[in-house]
């Protein structure tokens, strides 16, 4: 079986489906971290990771809390990407392989912030950006702007690889931070002072889901620096 032709004809059928990102993890190293059956976690190896932007109109609404807008775009967009996901598993499965796809959010344990698995740590496997100071995953041409799905499989694929990047002398999520939450080593992240954030901004109805969207605005990429003037990465 052809790897490289196999992924090809994913990412063509991927792009076909409007997705601004497209990539393949060798999941093979973290595969045992993810809250999912031991029998299925045995069978893959490989995981597509498939992404689209957020709208720049929309996120330059926020200030210092979240708005309707946001979260009403936050849904639409993880509806999307489960929709292409569905799609793409759709088709890997009809190809004779094993494709399950995982929700774009779906969180299992929010006080830890824990899900089946860790799309923005697949992404960065799938060499589509590094993890930032912010916790998130930062992509050259979108920054944080962006919301991930992943289909996990045992097609044959050629896997990318982790990018050597990182956020520079950039600081503007320290910044915006309103709960301060960020530090200058990403592994300093505060992920309590970020979670009480957000649910103080729950409880006051801003959004009816543990979101903020602060420091995504912040992270604005290189696509939307010269498009919007926004920020740097």
């Amino acid at each position: 079986m052809d790897k490289n032709r196999n992924y090809s004809q994913l990412k063509k059928n991927a792009l076909s489906l409007g997705m601004d990102l497209f990539g393949v993890a060798d999941i093979s190293g973290i595969k045992n971290e993810f809250m999912l059956s031991a029998n299925l976690i045995r069978k893959i190896d490989k995981a597509v990771v498939l992404g689209f932007g957020l709208s720049g109109g929309i996120l330059e609404e926020i200030a210092d809390h979240p708005t309707k807008l946001y979260f009403h775009h936050y849904r639409t967009l993880n509806a999307f990407l489960d929709q292409a996901a569905l799609r793409m598993a759709r088709i890997m499965q009809d190809r004779g392989f094993l494709a399950l796809s995982i929700p774009a959010s779906q969180i299992l344990d929010w006080q830890n912030q824990k899900a089946h698995l860790s799309h923005k740590k697949i992404a960065y496997l799938a060499g589509l950006g590094w993890i930032g100071r912010n916790n998130l995953l930062v992509n050259e041409k979108w920054g944080s702007q962006m919301r991930l799905v992943t289909i996990l499989t045992d097609m044959p694929l050629k896997p990318d690889k982790p990018l050597e990047q990182n956020c520079g002398a950039c600081r503007l999520c320290i910044a915006t931070c309103p709960a301060g939450a960020i530090k200058n080593n990403p592994s300093d992240f505060d992920h309590i002072k970020c979670f009480e954030k957000l649910k103080e901004f729950q409880k006051q109805r801003l959004a009816d889901q543990y979101i903020c969207g602060i420091c995504v605005k912040a992270c604005a990429g290189a696509k939307n620096k010269k498009i919007k003037g926004r920020g740097h990465v």
